[in-house]
């Protein structure tokens, strides 16, 4: 069956989640000039959607600077107080949806487009007793040697873990986002034609205390898992992952690597079931598609950021409907 395109009419509200290889390659040191650069080829993707009608929520991973950030602060902590995890996942959303905020707005207006454009700060709450507390497994920061690693463990309590022969690096709990604080408020900028920044680097993680007030919690969030969870609170149609691959593989990177291009959501539940969705790489990509299209999202389009404009003509990338 052919892949038929995505258009505006049928598919009138996206969320389009950038996956963090869209503002630091591998291999960069992260420099303000090769974030901009990096932002602004990925603007130009995203600037083709709304200027083709789409109401579009952007939202975006934050791992690398999130990495700076604790790194600054380990350097400079005798001087200047360390920040709790949670006020740099903050930091790192107010900063780079300042610089995709201001990517997107000088690409329209290249275009001579004139719209507006809102970064969101996006609390994200989360359950106080989520198993993921117990066991912290999401690394973040830079790496440590084993003695440095062993001072902090006693010092600040963190867990630390050796990452594949490259030092050891602490681990953060990364429980199941649940709703999104700010999502009215997203909504009604979106139906006044605002394209929206949000919930970047899944946002900041809340917790909601017995009196209702909201509190901060050391924790990191999958942004594709909020993304997903935004996506269907605020009634989007279409869901979009912008990612370092053009199609979703089964068998993936072995002799009999295989593209999918079109799939129903049980398909990829059983794919999932099977094993063949990486953990660490397309397996929560897989789970936030197959949550969104269970909150009543319509499609899902998984493919390379450089290959947006041909997988929006169905050409290419992996297409998943209910």
């Amino acid at each position: 069956m052919p892949i038929m395109s995505i258009d505006p009419v049928r598919y009138p509200k996206a969320v389009i989640a950038l996956g963090g290889n869209a503002l630091i390659r591998p291999g960069e040191a992260g420099t303000l000039e090769e974030q901009r650069r990096r932002i602004s080829e990925a603007m130009a993707h995203t600037a083709d959607l709304v200027t083709a009608g789409f109401a579009a929520v952007l939202t975006h991973g934050n791992g690398p600077m999130v990495g700076q950030l604790l790194l600054q602060m380990e350097c400079a902590r005798a001087t200047v107080p360390p920040m709790p995890l949670f006020m740099c996942d903050a930091d790192s959303e107010g900063s780079l949806g300042y610089l995709i905020q201001q990517g997107l707005v000088n690409e329209l207006h290249r275009r001579g487009v004139e719209r507006g454009v809102a970064t969101v700060i996006t609390q994200v709450v989360v359950a106080a007793d989520d198993p993921a507390f117990n066991f912290p497994d999401k690394p973040i920061g830079p790496f440590y040697a084993a003695a440095e690693a062993t001072r902090l463990k006693t010092e600040q309590g963190w867990h630390l873990a050796e990452d594949a022969g490259r030092g050891w690096r602490r681990l953060a709990p990364s429980p199941r986002p649940l709703t999104i604080v700010e999502q009215r408020i997203i909504a009604y900028l979106l139906e006044g034609g605002i394209i929206v920044i949000a919930a970047g680097g899944g946002g900041v993680p809340v917790i909601r205390l017995p009196n209702g007030e909201l509190r901060g919690v050391e924790a990191v969030i999958d942004k594709d898992r909020a993304s997903a969870v935004l996506a269907g609170e605020i009634s989007a149609d279409l869901m979009i992952f912008l990612t370092a691959v053009e199609y979703v593989y089964v068998d993936y990177l072995q002799p009999g690597q295989r593209p999918l291009k079109r799939l129903s959501s049980a398909e990829a539940q059983q794919y999932l079931q099977d094993g063949q969705f990486a953990t660490g790489s397309m397996g929560p990509k897989i789970e936030s598609a197959l949550e969104f299209l269970s909150r009543g999202g319509q499609r899902v389009l998984i493919t390379q950021a450089e290959k947006l404009p041909e997988a929006m003509q169905g050409l290419i990338g992996t297409h998943i409907f209910p």
